[in-house]
């Protein structure tokens, strides 16, 4: 062996970083490799929350695991009970305990419904919490490390701003309050690029990563980036003793891990035609997070050694729908439709017959299901809205008060007609189907009302329109010439198909049993949820949990024998990278 460590955990989003802090803080060596050039995965892109029934943070609401269990009997399939309840048992007691023992630090978001909020034992709040704001500056030299956010969720190309900063931006022209809160903005990330090639304000899942960053740099985790995991190495008895890696100069070594190896490589979503057989034909191939050269590498490596994936089932991913576009340095670009513009008032889905076929305040995975369930007419979709809409709300990567949307237009990304009819040629649907849906909405919409689909007639919906907007925050009518359209596709924000664990998170065999020394977590994990969304969050809120017990799992799983990995001789060079 080249190198010797307790614990080797592969990949570094929410799942890799919590089980390499907390074998960490058992008292391991602990090795976290990542192929990538910085440390992250698509935790550092998300919206960062975290889906934890029964935290205990959120005091003017609490949250009882009855009700959470009751909700999750009514949203998540039947058949993986033991796993859910070791997460509703466990969940808590990983924040508290990280939040003991590590610069983790998350916060009850005050108001944020569930999914589905009026099935038995939903909520409106308490169960979701986000990290808190985190000051990048305290990384040092290692915020090179982490990941960007996408730039399309940034503004003036680099600032991240808040979920409280939105409603003060909407309002800057209008309040002084608001002008004066985006003034202050202006001024700290002014002060920040300064000294920093972007802000260092940090919030959603990129403050996430970045506090779980920090904790593994204090905790002593060795971090080695641009270094892939080629193989699992296993010792006579059909132990996970090693990883074989080879380091981004090409050169291979074997590190030993004398206790355990934790898998956390992001799952099957670029996983090529190990991810087709989870997912619709019409769904295609397209993810939300684009990560080239990840290639379901947990899923492989697994597989290998005898693990089982979970079986095929209708659904086998977390559905967002995405719009494509090319940036400026030629590189590709998705952008997920989740809260941003969907519920807002003032806008409509229609597939290729000009007609509606959704409630578009639903959430993003019920949105992809009813686009799935009309493949015919709705691969792709078209988000479309008029003039004040878009300055307004924008859409897609179109952001709020953009006043000359020529190159998005040019691109072919947004559509744009002077009028309806203009609108309809350029997107290829009936020009008449589609002025008798725009005019039947804008009937009722001016009464606050979608008699058709009911958009905004619960909580969830509602929050995520605007709260300015009455009578219905989700609901307005289209009429503001010129008129806008965005093609919208099936994509995923992960698999919830995986490899198949136990509730300590140790990777079964095709027997059933254990396969000793390997544990998973995060996406290459099969889901608790087996595809459902009951709510924000219910990835990094696994992804937390069964990190913190894969790590404690893998820092106390002591080896009962001492023989080598039978992988052949290891390489002579070590691999490089950053600790």
């Amino acid at each position: 062996m080249d190198s010797a460590w307790d614990v080797i955990v592969v990949g570094s989003g929410a799942g890799g970083l919590t089980a390499a802090s907390i074998a960490a803080a058992e008292g391991c060596s602990v090795l976290l490799v990542e192929q990538a050039p910085v440390v992250g995965g698509t935790t550092a892109i998300s919206g960062g929350m975290v889906w934890i029934p029964g935290n205990g943070k959120a005091a003017q609401s609490p949250d009882r695991l009855e009700a959470a269990r009751i909700y999750l009997e009514h949203t998540a399939p039947p058949g993986d009970r033991q796993r859910l309840e070791a997460f509703l048992a466990s969940g808590a007691d990983a924040v508290r305990d990280l939040e003991a023992r590590t610069a983790l630090r998350l916060q009850p978001v005050p108001t944020y419904p569930d999914y589905y909020p009026d099935l038995p034992g939903a909520t409106s709040s308490g169960r979701v919490l986000e990290p808190e704001p985190y000051d990048a500056g305290q990384l040092g030299d290692a915020f090179a490390l982490l990941r960007d956010p996408l730039p399309e969720f940034t503004l003036f190309g680099g600032m991240m701003i808040s979920r409280q900063d939105i409603p003060h931006l909407r309002r800057v022209g209008r309040s002084w309050r608001s002008a004066w809160h985006v003034a202050k903005l202006l001024l700290r990330y002014g002060a920040q690029r300064l000294r920093a090639r972007r802000g260092t304000t940090l919030y959603l899942g990129n403050a996430l990563v970045a506090r779980l960053l920090q904790s593994a740099r204090d905790l002593g985790v060795t971090i080695r980036t641009r270094t892939s995991a080629e193989r699992l190495v296993t010792d006579r008895s059909g132990r996970v003793a090693g990883v074989e890696l080879v380091d981004g100069e090409g050169r291979r070594t074997t590190a030993q891990a004398r206790r355990g190896v934790v898998l956390a490589t992001g799952g099957l979503s670029h996983g090529g035609a190990m991810r087709a057989s989870y997912v619709p034909t019409a769904a295609g191939t397209l993810t939300a997070t684009v990560d080239p050269g990840k290639a379901a590498r947990g899923a492989r490596l697994a597989t290998e050694v005898g693990a089982r994936l979970s079986e095929p089932t209708e659904q086998g991913a977390f559905w967002v729908p995405a719009s494509t576009f090319t940036r400026r340095d030629g590189s590709r670009g998705v952008f997920p439709h989740t809260v941003t513009d969907r519920a807002k008032p003032g806008l409509i889905a229609v597939g290729s017959d000009g007609r509606r076929f959704v409630n578009e305040a639903v959430s993003y995975h019920e949105f992809v299901r009813a686009q799935l369930a009309s493949a015919g007419r709705a691969v792709p979709a078209w988000l479309l809205c008029d003039r004040q809409f878009l300055w307004k709300y924008g859409l897609g990567k179109v952001k709020p008060f953009t006043r000359f949307p020529g190159a998005d237009i040019a691109s072919g990304y947004l559509k744009r007609g002077s009028t309806l009819a203009d609108l309809a040629a350029a997107i290829g649907v009936p020009a008449a189907a589609l002025a008798d849906t725009v005019e039947t909405f804008n009937r009722d919409a001016r009464c606050g009302e979608d008699p058709a689909f009911g958009r905004g007639r619960d909580i969830y919906q509602r929050h995520l329109g605007d709260a300015d907007h009455a009578p219905n925050p989700c609901v307005a009518p289209i009429e503001h010439a010129p008129f806008y359209a965005v093609a919208v596709w099936p994509a995923d924000l992960g698999m919830s198909a995986g490899i198949v664990t136990d509730a300590q998170a140790r990777v079964l065999g095709a027997d059933g049993s254990p396969i000793p020394g390997l544990f998973a977590c995060g996406n290459d994990m099969a889901s608790i949820m087996q595809g459902a969304y009951p709510g924000p969050g219910i990835t990094l809120g696994p992804a937390l949990t069964f990190g913190w017990i894969a790590g404690r799992g893998a820092a106390s799983a002591l080896r009962e024998q001492t023989e080598q990995p039978t992988a052949g001789e290891p390489a002579a060079l070590s691999p490089t990278g950053t600790s």
